[in-house]
């Protein structure tokens, strides 16, 4: 059965409608929820009668502090039930998503690059660095073996040499 299109007029009408009511039920909202506070507050906090002689008046301080007092421990207790339960609500939103396994390792592709042109992606073409990892290394001089000959030593491996090397230089 083919449904009959609603005119633009109605349309607005029925939307005017719509908004009228739910403004009156948020004004209606607003005015219990104020009487709901000014009655709490009836409720907790009692009229306050300033009293006339100093002794009353630290009475009512030494009142007001102990009420603070108490107020304040609520509040921390409170606060650390809150934190408990949002590291809670996180731990369990970890455990969520690893049983849902939305992390999965991709497969990683192998690149073929030269370390020249490695340096160069990374450092920009402004750089311009060529990367001779020969020209780093350390060079083993074959003196050091010529000297523990000429002493009358013979080795077998340059470790030795080394070791009688640093004796004969400490003494």
């Amino acid at each position: 059965m083919a449904e009959k299109k609603m005119s633009s007029g109605r349309r607005n009408q029925l939307k005017s409608l719509l908004l009228l009511i739910g403004e009156s039920m948020l004004e209606k909202e607003a005015r219990e929820a104020e009487k709901e506070k000014m009655t709490f507050i009836q409720e907790t906090c009692p009229v306050l009668s300033i009293p006339g002689c100093m002794q009353e008046m630290l009475e009512l301080c030494r009142k007001i502090h102990k009420q603070l007092d108490l107020v304040d421990e609520e509040r921390y207790d409170m606060e650390l039930k809150v934190t408990k339960s949002n590291k809670e609500i996180n731990d369990l939103k970890l455990k969520v998503q690893d049983l849902n396994g939305k992390f999965k390792k991709p497969a990683l592709k192998k690149v073929k690059m030269s370390a020249d042109a490695m340096l160069a992606a990374l450092l920009g073409s402004k750089h311009k660095v060529s990367m001779d990892l020969r020209a780093n290394l350390k060079q083993v001089k074959k003196e050091v073996k010529d000297e523990v000959g000429a002493l009358g030593f013979e080795t077998t491996s340059t470790k030795q040499a080394f070791l009688i090397n640093d004796v004969i230089a400490l003494s």
